[in-house]
């Protein structure tokens, strides 16, 4: 795992995030035991209230469970399905070899995802997903 203090997410999100999407892509499996916070916090370089935090906020999500002996992956933790991994994979490695950042990735993921709403259920307006413009209808 990598953190950036210079970026504008906090370093909990971004240990949330990280190991949230460990979880979720398989790469941390149902019953893995994760290091202690002090362990963690010691490898990254950060608080241990702030590695704790982000341990609270994926237990209560259902992501990890706190028990005698560690923090462990949930077995109630699921993964994403298969095809979506690969097809993400497959973003990774073409955004990859053609110089698009995670950041550009993303935002062109967005403007071509159907169906698209903010948070108030109002559609988004669509984008032109090679300017990131929006649309000129």
């Amino acid at each position: 795992m990598m953190i950036s203090l210079s970026g504008s997410t906090p370093p909990t999100d971004q240990v949330h995030d990280q190991i949230r999407g460990l979880i979720v892509s398989g790469q941390l499996p149902a019953g893995e035991r994760l290091p202690s916070v002090r362990q963690l916090a010691k490898d990254l370089n950060l608080a241990p209230g702030t590695v704790a935090k982000a341990y609270k906020s994926l237990e209560v999500e259902g992501f990890l469970t706190a028990r005698r002996g560690g923090t462990f992956v949930s077995h109630s933790a699921t993964t994403t399905a298969q095809p979506v991994l690969a097809a993400a994979r497959q973003l990774a490695d073409t955004s990859t070899q053609t110089g698009t950042n995670l950041d550009e990735a993303i935002r062109i993921l967005r403007a071509v995802w159907p169906r698209a709403e903010s948070n108030s259920g109002e559609p988004l307006t669509q984008l032109d997903p090679t300017s990131g413009e929006p649309d000129q209808d």
